[in-house]
This record gives C-alpha cells, structure tokens and sequence, in this order.
C-alpha cells in the first residue's frame, strides 16, 4: 500500500490577478487530505474508488477512466480555443469524484500508459473543507497523481507531478493560474507568478510558473491572519474565473487598470512581511486595496461585504481568499486581519461565520509511512 498526503492552500494575496500574470503570495495550510493506493490481488482492469465524504464507493474500468481523461481533454481544448461561458459550461462538473478519476487518468497519460491498468483500491480522506477556497481540487488532484506515480517508481519526477496535477486543475477551473497545484505540491509560503502570461497570452494556459519560497522577517503579521468560511459558494471556481475573463474581454482597459492596482498591493503586502519593522495599519491598508479590487470584479457578493466593512471599521481588514462568488450568501474563505491579535475582534465581528483552525506554510506533497495495521 501507499499512503500519500498533502496540504490544502490559503491565497493570502493575488488571487484572480494571477490568472493574468500577477504574482500571488500562497501558503500551504496544514488541513490535510490523504490518499491510500493499494494495488488489487484479484485480476481484473478497475480502480475501486473509496470516497468516504462524498458517499461514492464503486469500481470504475480503467477503460473508463482513460475514455472521461480523454473526453475531458478535448472539452477544455475547445475552451481554451474559444473561452465562452457556454463551452465552459460543456467542461465543467459538478460531480466531486471526476476530480480523482480525472488525476488517474491524466497520472496514466503523463508516464505514456493509456491502456488498461492493474486493479486497485483508491481510497480518499480529507480535513479540506471543500468549495471553501482551500484547494481541495488541487490537493486532490497533487496527492492522486503522487501516489499513482509512486506506484510506478516516479515520485522524484517533480516536472510530471505538476504537469498531470494542472492538467486536472484545467478540467475543474477551465484557466487556473497554477498557483493551488505549486503550492500544495511543494508547501510552505509562497511567491508564485504564472511566467506564460508573461512572455505571451495569459489565454493560452502554459503550465510555466516561477516559484518563490517567502521568508517574513518575523510572524508580526502571519500570527495576526485568521481564516473564516464564510459558506459554499453559488458558483464553482472555474465559472467565477471565466465570469471574470468575460468582464475584461468586455472593458479591458478597466480590468487591466483593477488588476494591475491588485498586483501593486500584493507586491507591497510581500515588502511589509519581509520588512523587519511592518505598520499594522500598512498591512491593513494593502489588504483593502486588494479587495476593493475584488469587489471591482465582482467576485465579493453584497451579503459578504458589511463583514469586511466592520473589520475596516475597527483597524482590521478582510479579504476573500480564493475566487469568491458572484451571487448568494457564501463567498468561501474570509482571510482577516486582526492587529489586536488574539482573534478577539473577528470573533466578534464575524459572529455569523465559522473559523477555520490553521497554520500558514505547511510542508507540500509527501508519502506517509504505513502501519502494520493497514
């Protein structure tokens, strides 16, 4: 058997904006999701899926799994050639298991093994919160293509690991930045900007990133950062990201201006953590330029927007953390910044949304040892 981990993420700064080539800066949290892969001793070609979380346990043919794989990748090929609301809609899911058929498949097309693979039993555990904006889909997608490639003695194969884990991420969120797969796949906090945006068009979807290890100066700030579920959003995020490139294929000059005011904050936010003397009120103040960018973009619904108000209105600040949503009471995760420390003040504020317990800069991807038990 073969026991694989890794963590979820938290963006603390540049989400959406990293889509276009901005930087973000990511930590890996240590709400972890687990994945056991044990190779069958009956014959037969099929995955034995075992998702505890979702209700789902069924045997599913590798002939299936490679026919979805492949169906998948032509959807996301039409897409990106012409990336409208409605060839997303013939791309996207709704049904939590394909993200993991998904990783085996793509896991199975990277080593060049697309036929019938032995049989096995797969099974999935998580602490993630999902469609929270903690990278579940990404964790999932990183821990499945490990364990698989371990299985086949190329778990040191960093490159294929990130390239199988975004084609995945492509599948669930039509455009991603990149940015959840690093991140889970190496851990820690992160500097990570997508470098194909950069030397061509952030609509053509490289799997080019630049990675970054950041290093605050203290934990000043990172001890004063709390995370908050704010609920599941009405939309996915790969919607909420192509309701997103709509808005900037419709004003461009607008979107570019927003975005580029974003990336402005998040290359502060980096200065004031590795600065050996940070204001509280600067960290604030860059945390609520980034989301009056958000809210710009409209990816913060009006029911989510007092909360952030009344952190501003006692010397903190709120973010969303993650995509967000366009409509409805949930936006995911509420990243806020609390300077009395002590989560006192948000707990107060925030009354009506739930915290969610985490430490910053978790270790990535890694195999687990098995019990004698197992």
């Amino acid at each position: 058997m073969i026991r694989v981990s890794a963590p979820g993420k938290s963006i603390l700064m540049g989400e959406h904006a990293a889509v276009y080539g901005h930087p973000a800066l990511v930590a890996a949290i240590d709400r972890r999701l687990e994945v056991s892969l044990e190779v069958a001793d009956a014959p037969g070609s099929a995955v034995e899926l075992v998702l505890p979380q979702i209700g789902v346990h069924a045997g599913v043919p590798w002939s299936e799994i490679h026919h979805e794989t492949r169906t998948c990748r032509l959807a996301w090929e039409a897409y990106r050639a012409d990336p409208t609301a409605e060839r997303f809609a013939a791309l996207a899911s709704r049904d939590p298991a394909r993200v993991v058929r998904l990783a085996l498949g793509e896991a199975s097309r990277v080593l060049g093994e697309e036929a019938s693979g032995p049989a096995c039993r797969l099974t999935v555990r998580s602490a993630i919160p999902v469609g929270a904006g903690f990278g579940s889909s990404a964790a999932v997608a990183v821990a499945v293509v490990y364990a698989f490639l371990t299985q086949h003695g190329a778990q040191d194969d960093d490159a294929r690991i990130a390239r199988a884990a975004l084609e995945v991420e492509r599948r669930q969120h039509g455009m991603p930045s990149g940015v959840d797969s690093v991140t889970v796949q190496r851990g820690g906090l992160l500097w990570v900007v997508k470098q194909d945006a950069v030397k061509s068009d952030a609509d053509k979807g490289s799997e080019g990133v630049a990675v970054e290890t950041v290093r605050p100066s203290s934990d000043a700030i990172l001890r004063n950062l709390f995370l908050y579920d704010t609920g599941t959003p009405n939309e996915t995020t790969g919607a909420v990201v192509a309701a997103v490139r709509a808005r900037r294929d419709e004003d461009p000059v607008r979107v570019a201006r927003i975005l580029a005011a974003m990336a402005d904050a998040t290359r502060e936010w980096r200065r004031l953590l590795e600065s050996a003397a940070a204001d509280s009120a600067a960290v604030a103040t860059s945390i609520r330029q980034f989301e009056d960018g958000l809210e710009s973009l409209g990816v913060v619904p009006e029911s989510v927007r007092p909360a952030i108000r009344a952190m501003e209105d006692h010397g903190g600040a709120a973010k969303i953390s993650g995509a967000g949503a366009l409509s409805g009471d949930g936006a995911g995760s509420l990243l806020v910044y609390d300077p009395c420390g002590a989560r006192e003040t948000a707990n107060r504020t925030l009354a009506s949304y739930k915290p969610v317990e985490v430490e910053l800069g978790a270790q990535g991807v890694r195999r687990e040892p098995v019990s004698c038990k197992a």
